[in-house]
C-alpha cells in the first residue's frame, strides 16, 4: 500500500495559472510561487457578490483513531467537482509544531489530498514566518520602548505580549529575557508562544483586506500600564511596520487537490488556543468564484464549528448551507471506552456507549445553530455492516442521514454519495442562529456556550478570571464574541471525559483581550498555548535522500 506522500508525489500537477482558469481568474491576477502555488490578488474580484454556497465540514472530538477530517473534505470538493458543480476548497495552513509533532501535516490523505503535499506542511509560501516576524517585531519594539525610558509608563509585570516560533518547544514556555546588565534590556519574565497562537495569526485570519489589517493590528493590546490602562500596538507606532511585513502574507494561496478542483489553502489558527478557521478573505474568495465552497473548521464541533459561527460568521457576514459532521466507527468504540489496539473488532456495546459523542454534536448543529447537517463515515476496512448500521439508525431517529465516504482509498468518486445529500441539503430552507448575543454579559456567554455546546452545568470563574472579566468590561470589551481555549478531547475541560459527559462545569483559569482579531480569549483546564513534544515525535520519521525527496512526512 502506498503511503500519502508517495501518492502525493506521483501526482500529476497541472501548472497554476490553469487551476486560476477554473476560478475564473487571469494569469495577471496570479503572483506564481513556483509553477503549483500562487497567491492571489484580490483587487480584480473585492467587489463582486458572494453567491456560492458555503459547505462546513466538522467533526466528533478527536481522538487517537483519527477521524479524517480534512481528508474528506479534500475528498467532498472533488467529489462535488465531479457532480460538475465549480468548487472551491479552502483550508487551514498546516503548522510546522504539529507536523514534527504528534499530529503530522495536514494536507488531507490517501486519494484526497492537496497537493503539492511536502511544500504546503514545510514553509509553503512563507506565511507563518511573516506572521512570527510581525510578532517579534511588536514584542522587540515593546522592550525597546521600555529600554529607552518607558514613556508610557508601561508595567513590566503587566506585559501580555509573548514572543512566537512555530514549533513545538516546551523549554520556551516561561523565560526570563533582558539578563547581562543595563545594555541587555530590562530584566523580566517572558515567554514563547506557537505562531499559531500569536493574536496576528487571527488578525490575519479575521481581516477583510489590507487596511482592515493594519486597523486591527493596531488595536492589539500588549501590555498594562501602572494605573491599569492597557497599552496597544499602535502606541508603539508599530501597525505600519507589522504591515509591511504581512502585506503578501494577508493574499490567498492557490494550489489543487490531486483530482485538480482549486483550493485556497491560507492561515493556520489552532482551534484549541484559537479560532482554528482559514481566512476570511479565501473563504470569501471562493464565495465569489465558485457554486460551492467547502472549508473545515478545526478539531471538533464543540470548538471548531462554535467558533466558525460565532466568531468567523460574525465577522465574515456569511453562514453556512450545509454541515458535515465526520466520525469513524473506530472512534466512536474509543468513545465507548475501547483501547486504540482493539479498535479493528466489532464491538456493538462499545459503539452504542460512544456514540452520544457524536449525536451531541449532530443535536447542537441542528437545533443550537439550526443548520441542516450530514454525517460523514470515514470508511475504515475493519468496520462491519451491523456496525454501520447502527449509527445510521441513530442519526436517523435524529432527522440526519448518513453518507459512507470511501474518499482516502478512491478519490472523489468515493464521495459522490456525501456530495449528493449535501447539495441537497444546501437547497433546504434553515433557521441559522449564532450561539449567544454578543451583547450579553462576559459571564452569561461563556454560560451559554458551556451549557449549550458542552452541556455542562455551567462556568466556575477563578478569582483571578473574575477580576479580569471585571477590568475588561470596564474597559469596553465585554461586547466582543469569546473564544474558548480547551481541550479538544472531550466536551468538558478534561481530556480524559470522553463521549457525552453530564454533570461537570467548565473552570476558566484566565480571561484575556485579542482587541485586534476582536474576541476574547477564556482559558480553561490545563491548556497551553505552547505545546511540546511527544515521546516520539513525528520529526523521528523525516527524511530526504541525496535527490532532494523527501519520505516519512505525512
Amino acid at each position: 500500500m502506498k503511503t500519502d506522500i508517495e501518492i502525493a508525489q506521483e501526482a500529476s500537477m497541472l501548472p497554476i495559472g490553469q487551476i486560476a482558469e477554473k476560478l475564473g481568474m487571469k494569469e495577471s491576477e496570479i503572483e506564481p510561487y513556483g509553477h503549483t502555488k500562487a497567491k492571489l490578488d484580490l483587487r480584480a474580484i473585492k467587489d463582486m457578490p458572494c453567491k456560492g454556497k458555503l459547505v462546513l465540514v466538522t467533526a466528533i472530538n478527536p481522538t487517537p483513531a483519527g477521524e479524517g477530517k480534512t481528508t474528506t473534505s479534500v475528498g467532498l470538493a472533488d467529489a462535488l467537482s465531479h457532480l460538475g458543480k465549480k468548487t472551491v476548497l479552502c483550508l487551514r495552513e498546516p503548522s510546522l509544531g504539529p507536523v514534527f509533532g504528534v499530529k503530522g501535516g495536514a494536507a488531507g490523505g490517501g486519494y484526497a489530498q492537496v497537493v503539492p503535499m511536502e511544500d504546503i506542511n514545510l514553509h509553503f509560501t512563507g506565511d507563518f514566518h511573516a506572521i512570527g516576524a510581525a510578532n517579534n517585531l511588536l514584542a522587540a519594539l515593546l522592550d525597546n520602548h521600555i529600554q529607552q525610558g518607558n514613556a508610557l509608563n508601561i508595567d513590566v509585570r503587566r506585559i501580555v505580549w509573548k514572543r512566537v516560533m512555530d514549533m513545538n518547544d516546551r523549554e520556551l514556555r516561561n523565560i526570563i529575557c533582558g539578563l547581562g546588565g543595563k545594555p541587555n534590556g530590562v530584566p523580566r519574565e517572558d515567554g514563547f508562544d506557537i505562531t499559531v497562537a500569536s493574536e496576528i495569526m487571527a488578525v490575519l485570519c479575521l481581516s477583510t483586506d489590507l487596511a482592515d489589517m493594519k486597523q486591527r493590528l493596531a488595536k492589539m493590546v500588549v501590555a498594562y500600564t501602572y494605573d491599569d490602562k492597557p497599552v496597544t500596538a499602535h502606541d508603539l507606532h508599530a501597525e505600519g511596520a507589522m504591515t509591511a511585513l504581512l502585506k503578501d502574507a494577508i493574499k490567498p494561496n492557490l494550489v489543487q487537490t490531486l483530482e485538480h478542483t482549486p483550493a485556497l489553502i491560507h492561515g493556520g489558527p489552532f482551534a484549541n488556543i484559537a479560532h482554528g478557521c482559514n481566512s476570511i478573505s479565501a473563504t470569501q474568495t471562493g464565495l465569489r468564484l465558485g457554486e460551492y465552497v467547502v472549508t473545515e473548521a478545526g478539531f471538533g464541533a464543540d470548538l471548531g464549528a462554535e467558533k466558525f459561527i460565532d466568531i468567523k460568521c460574525r465577522a465574515g457576514g456569511f453562514a453556512p448551507s450545509a454541515v458535515v459532521i465526520v466520525a469513524t466507527v473506530r472512534a466512536l468504540k474509543h468513545h465507548g471506552g475501547v483501547a486504540k489496539a482493539d479498535l479493528g473488532i466489532e464491538n456493538l456495546d462499545a459503539l452504542e456507549k460512544g456514540l452520544p459523542n457524536l449525536l451531541q454534536h449532530v443535536e447542537n448543529v441542528t437545533t443550537v445553530f439550526g443548520l441542516p447537517c450530514v454525517v460523514a463515515i470515514n470508511a475504515f476496512p475493519t468496520d462491519t455492516a451491523t456496525e454501520l448500521n447502527l449509527v445510521e439508525e441513530k442519526c436517523r431517529a435524529m432527522g440526519v442521514n448518513v453518507a459512507l465516504s470511501e474518499v482516502w482509498a478512491k478519490g472523489g468518486k468515493g464521495g459522490v454519495a456525501l456530495a449528493e445529500e449535501v447539495i441537497r441539503l444546501c437547497e433546504q430552507p434553515n433557521e441559522f442562529a449564532y450561539c449567544y448575543d454578543v451583547d450579553d454579559t462576559i459571564e452569561a456567554k461563556l454560560n451559554a456556550i458551556a451549557t449549550r455546546i458542552y452541556h455542562a452545568d455551567g462556568v466556575v470563574l477563578t478569582a483571578g478570571a473574575k477580576k479580569q472579566m471585571k477590568q475588561l468590561t470596564e474597559l469596553g470589551y465585554g461586547n466582543l464574541p469569546i473564544c474558548m481555549a480547551k481541550t479538544q478531547y472531550s466536551f468538558s475541560d478534561e481530556a480524559k471525559l470522553l463521549g457525552a459527559p453530564r454533570g461537570f462545569k467548565i473552570t476558566v483559569r484566565n480571561l484575556k483581550v485579542s482587541a485586534g482579531a476582536g474576541f476574547l480569549v477564556a482559558l480553561t483546564g490545563d491548556i497551553m498555548t505552547m505545546p511540546g513534544l511527544p515521546k516520539v515525535p513525528s520529526a523521528d520519521k523525516i527524511d530526504v535522500d541525496d535527490e532532494g525527496r523527501i519520505s516519512g512526512l505525512f
